[in-house]
């Protein structure tokens, strides 16, 4: 059976792992699955990282497993706040949130692409723009999330696009072959589109997709 890892953290409380624990569960229901924030977890044993951080801050020891990982042909599927690779948690108590002003290089690398900004949750459209394992079975459709604006690679597989009447056609779901199995889906935030049934089965073909190798 696939094993798959879910690394998340609950630094963040509009990120916390704890409590996408029940979503995450369900959409891969059937997995051998873990669920945790322990990011010693990346040195275990796994066939599908599915990666759920916002603070990307790893040891050497950790960010080592997880590229030697993707490397030897293990699969990474990167969810939402994943692609978030400048914000860290801040030093001082009284702050939320802090940043870098570059992502962790790494990762931008292993990812294609990386966070930028965001406005405020609202309903969006998604629309598939590429056959592709990931995208079998879902046609365009419409979620409540958190609509990530991104930087991304040229040379990226872009598989589904944001259709946001204020924003532009982001990429919402894309694969980085030149770095191995590794994909991308932005949303991801709210209850609503980690349960959606189009990002439940966008997560499970990534998974499966990923997984093959």
């Amino acid at each position: 059976m696939t094993r798959i890892l879910v690394l998340g953290e609950n630094t963040f409380p509009f990120h916390a792992i704890d409590d996408k624990r029940p979503q995450f569960a369900a959409a891969l229901e059937g997995y051998d699955l873990t669920v945790t924030d322990d990011r010693d977890a990346l040195t275990g044993e796994y066939d599908v990282l599915v990666d759920y951080l916002t603070d990307s801050t790893l040891t050497d020891e950790q960010l080592d497993a997880l590229l030697g990982h993707v490397e030897a042909g293990g699969g990474y599927v990167g969810v939402h706040c994943a692609s978030d690779l400048t914000s860290i948690a801040p030093e001082d108590p009284d702050e939320v949130i802090d940043h870098m002003d570059e992502p962790f290089p790494e990762l931008r690398e292993l990812i294609g692409g990386h966070f930028l900004t965001h406005p405020e949750d609202s309903e969006f459209g998604v629309d598939v723009v590429a056959d592709h394992p990931i995208t079998e079975g879902v046609d365009d459709f419409s979620v409540f999330d958190e609509p990530y604006q991104v930087e991304w690679d040229d040379d990226l597989q872009v598989l589904a696009r944001m259709d946001h009447p204020d924003l532009d056609d982001y990429p919402v779901v894309w694969t980085n072959d030149s770095a191995g199995r590794v994909a991308y889906i932005s949303l991801g935030h709210t209850d609503e589109a980690l349960e959606h049934d189009s990002f439940v089965a966008l997560l499970r073909n990534a998974v499966k997709w990923a997984g093959a190798n």
